[in-house]
């Protein structure tokens, strides 16, 4: 009996492709995910050359699969580093200030796919003001020369 043939219950046999289809990007343990939480899966675009989201934070954790170009990636304690296409990043949400998310590239978009826990009833984002910049300027890595 071929593979395509219907079994004697008259059902197509089951594929094996399962046991060999899951590739594993990327593999974190989050402090903590808000009581509650909401998750979302958003896809984000920047043109070429855009700054990106200003600096901000997020009320959860936060995972990221890069779909094509580069992404100029930044939190609060860590030095900046470059994402490609391909690539996975995530964040611990909360109090951490994300800085910067922008395109890298001046000649292509950048899209990345990002699911995030959200705390329920605040924003998915908010935005970090300059005064609270500056009073944990202390906390940034080191900026590149």
């Amino acid at each position: 009996m071929s593979s395509n043939e219907p079994t004697s219950a008259g059902q197509q046999p089951r594929s094996e492709a399962w046991k060999t289809a899951l590739t594993l990007l990327q593999m974190a343990k989050p402090l903590s995910i808000p009581e509650g939480a909401e998750a979302m899966t958003v896809i984000v675009e920047f043109p070429p050359g855009d700054p990106g989201t200003p600096p901000h934070r997020h009320s959860g954790p936060a995972f990221g699969y890069m779909l094509e170009g580069e992404m100029l990636f930044e939190l609060e304690g860590e030095p900046e580093r470059v994402i490609k296409a391909g690539e996975t990043f995530w964040e611990p949400g909360g109090d951490v200030i994300h800085y910067q998310d922008g395109n890298n590239r001046t000649d292509s978009w950048s899209r990345f796919l990002v699911t995030m826990m959200c705390a329920p009833d605040q924003p998915m984002l908010t935005l970090v003001d300059d005064e609270e910049l500056e009073r944990r300027k202390d906390r940034r890595a080191p900026r590149p020369t």
